[in-house]
């Protein structure tokens, strides 16, 4: 398969700013997520696909590849997110590297580097074509090589009715990055049996377990004082935020977490003496654990409060998503499927959990068990981001096959 058309999607996309904006209100949060949807609606409409059409209500643009047989097979979705994460996305300048030969990529005029020995990962593509940033952006792969590789897919099976397929649903939606994008999903308009996100990082990666997650606002409050005349009378709200967050365990910073292990994160801290403000988010693999690690929060701010006539510490917990694992391990076989279609093209499947989560975090326990395959990025969300495009090509070779193999 010539990999050109694929290459020139993505370049092509990338150069397009979608950042998604946390302190928006609309949906999706920014003009150029619905923007990038309609010109993606009208690329869909010319490569062939049915039913196009885009969702006001949700952000989401969705078309459908038709079947080719006349089994009676389950349908297939594939997803992939418009939005790209927190970091410069302006004037995205993309560097194509061909042959890489291992050694250092200097990133523009920028004065930054991709050193291999900083960054290990490069010696796993020697040889290969590697397109990167140009130091100053982000590249966007995360998730844009993921839609460049589905529509090149679907482009391939359009153009060779030849190949046996049942009907395939794709579907692009806005601000997963910052984990609102798949709240309103219309899993009735989507109407497939099971889906893929192709959102993953390097090849072979194959991943239906994700965090649960939750979010923790603490809300401190102080009584501030004259320093000088303070003793027994003031209740600095700062130190009250120093004083809760070295209540939790220190082993369960991230920084010091890998595999299934949990982790609270401290992501942001304002205020005075007078009022203070903490922001967390929990995480962890395991269902009980993460229901045991919220409890703990509360807890501390009971054993604080104590000490006071008045309420000082308070805490606000939101579920954000859970592990999808409770809903595909009920039937593992669309995991089977993709781990089979990627040994059939020549790839050892890396089945592991995400240290993190995806759509289908969400879109799992909506109806649709959705696992998440690879797209090929990596160091994603900065300016040392790098994607390869022979990864991309085996991840629109593991689509088809996908879609081969489930007729079967």
């Amino acid at each position: 398969m010539n990999n050109g058309k694929l290459l020139q999607r993505f370049l092509r996309y990338v150069k397009l700013n979608t950042r998604s904006n946390e302190l928006s209100t609309t949906v999706p949060t920014t003009q150029s997520q619905v923007d990038f949807a309609n010109l993606l609606a009208q690329e869909m409409r010319e490569i062939g696909l049915e039913a196009v059409h885009y969702l006001s209500e949700n952000g989401f643009v969705v078309g459908t590849i038709p079947a080719t047989t006349t089994k009676q097979v389950r349908k297939i979705g594939w997803i992939a997110h418009l939005d790209t994460a927190d970091f410069n996305a302006d004037g995205v300048n993309p560097q194509v590297i061909d042959h890489y030969d291992g050694q250092k990529i200097m990133l523009g005029d920028s004065g930054y580097v991709l050193d291999p020995e900083e960054f290990p990962n490069l010696n796993n593509y020697k040889g290969q074509t590697l397109i990167t940033t140009d130091g100053t952006t982000l590249l966007g792969a995360d998730d844009k090589a993921g839609i460049a590789e589905i529509m090149t897919a679907a482009d391939y099976l359009i153009r060779h009715p030849e190949i046996e397929h049942g009907e395939i649903r794709i579907g692009f939606g806005p601000d997963e990055e910052i984990g609102v994008g798949a709240d309103r999903f219309d899993v009735t308009d989507f109407d497939v049996d099971f889906a893929y996100t192709i959102d993953g990082g390097p090849l072979g990666e194959l991943e239906y377990e994700t965090f649960n997650a939750a979010s923790a606002t603490v809300t401190l409050l102080g009584r501030n004082v004259h320093p000088g005349t303070a003793k027994n009378q003031m209740i600095n709200a700062l130190q009250l935020a120093h004083d809760f967050h070295h209540a939790l365990p220190e082993e369960k910073r991230p920084e010091l977490t890998e595999g299934r292990a949990g982790f609270y994160h401290l992501t942001a801290v304002t205020g005075t003496p007078e009022a203070a403000k903490m922001t967390y988010i929990i995480r962890d693999h395991d269902r009980q654990i993460f229901e045991k690690m919220k409890i703990a929060l509360s807890q501390i701010a009971s054993d604080m409060n104590s000490q006071y006539t008045t309420q000082r510490v308070k805490v606000d917990v939101q579920d954000q998503y859970y592990n999808m694992a409770e809903i595909i391990e009920k039937d593992m076989s669309i995991v089977s499927l993709a781990e089979t279609a990627m040994k059939h093209v020549g790839i050892i499947p890396k089945i592991a959990p995400v240290r993190g989560g995806t759509d289908g975090s969400k879109l799992s326990f909506m109806g649709i068990p959705t696992p998440n395959i690879f797209a090929g990025g990596e160091n994603m969300h900065g300016r040392f981001e790098f994607v390869s495009l022979q990864t991309m090509q085996k991840a629109v070779d593991t689509m088809i096959e996908i879609a081969k193999l489930n007729v079967k």
